[in-house]
């Protein structure tokens, strides 16, 4: 099925100390993120980079750049809601902070459209912190937190529409803090680490949560971190945790997800392309997302790095 794919660069590293999130819109462009999804007969329209609003809010000394972050939620909520109306919105990140904003907007966009969003988290870490939680003060540790209504974000907008944590699946994780530990214990979120990916595949956790959208008439957004893949195949990541997904288990999700159709959005996130080699996790996130919208098997480009 043709796609209205909107590409929306989200230059954004305010979410952590490590630096380098924000060339990785320019990354995407560059490894050839719309040419691919145009091959696919799909309509792709760049729409350029998002800017984030100015906040006027003290910086909390136990947080990393909070006004800015603030800022990028504001401008994210409005733009991911406003691209959900004209078509399939495509993230383009900068780190995962962006889902603070893009989450929130998609969610406003299902409920004008009365449907309920639910999330997909394809990450290393379940990203359940809050601000008052975090030892590191890093927030792209926190959109989990914030878009399913966990206390302790009053410097963030008041969502209008919370992400119940049961319409929430985390695929991926290996390294969950105490705290989220403690925390995801208390709720009814889909969890499959890689134990039980190694004891049972990925695809049955998936397929279950599949189900579950389609059952509810769902709108399912997509969040895919570099580092739910594992460094072998992705070094261009600050946040490494041995372990990931394979490239091709990654890929099976994709296309999965493309069988389903029930996905209306795609986060790219936390790609830093000051760590790739020669582009080549870039490219790989280009393939994924090829994959997601379509791009059978057979099909695969060959890569030389």
């Amino acid at each position: 099925m043709t796609q209205n794919i909107l590409l929306l660069g989200i230059p954004q590293d305010s979410g952590k100390r490590r630096q380098g999130c924000l060339m990785g819109p320019d990354a995407y462009r560059t490894a050839g993120l719309g040419q691919a999804l145009s091959e696919l007969g799909h309509n792709v329209q760049d729409l350029g980079n998002v800017t984030p609003e100015t906040v006027e809010i003290p910086q909390q000394e136990n947080l990393v750049k909070l006004p800015e972050t603030v800022g990028w939620t504001r401008a994210l909520t409005k733009a991911a809601r406003a691209a959900a109306t004209h078509g399939f919105p495509i993230f383009m990140g900068g780190d995962h902070a962006l889902s603070l904003g893009t989450v929130p907007g998609m969610a406003d966009y299902a409920a004008s459209q009365d449907r309920p969003l639910f999330v997909l988290w394809l990450d290393a870490h379940s990203d359940f912190h809050t601000p008052d939680s975090t030892d590191s003060g890093n927030l792209h540790g926190t959109p989990v937190g914030y878009f399913t209504g966990r206390p302790g974000f009053d410097a963030f907008p008041k969502l209008n529409n919370v992400v119940p944590t049961e319409n929430v699946c985390f695929i991926g994780l290996r390294s969950v803090d105490i705290a989220e530990h403690e925390a995801l214990a208390q709720t009814n979120a889909h969890l499959a680490d890689m134990r039980a990916l190694d004891e049972f595949g990925i695809k049955p956790p998936l397929v279950a949560f599949l189900e579950k959208v389609r059952a509810a008439n769902g709108m399912l957004h997509v969040s895919l971190d570099v580092d739910f893949l594992d460094p072998i195949y992705a070094p261009a990541v600050g946040t490494t945790v041995p372990g990931g997904a394979t490239e091709r288990e990654a890929h099976l999700v994709m296309e999965l997800l493309h069988d389903s159709g029930l996905v209306g959005s795609l986060d790219l996130v936390e790609l830093n392309p000051f760590l790739d080699e020669r582009g080549r996790t870039a490219r790989l996130m280009v393939d994924l997302a090829a994959s997601l919208m379509g791009r059978r098997i057979f099909d695969r480009p060959t890569r030389s790095f």
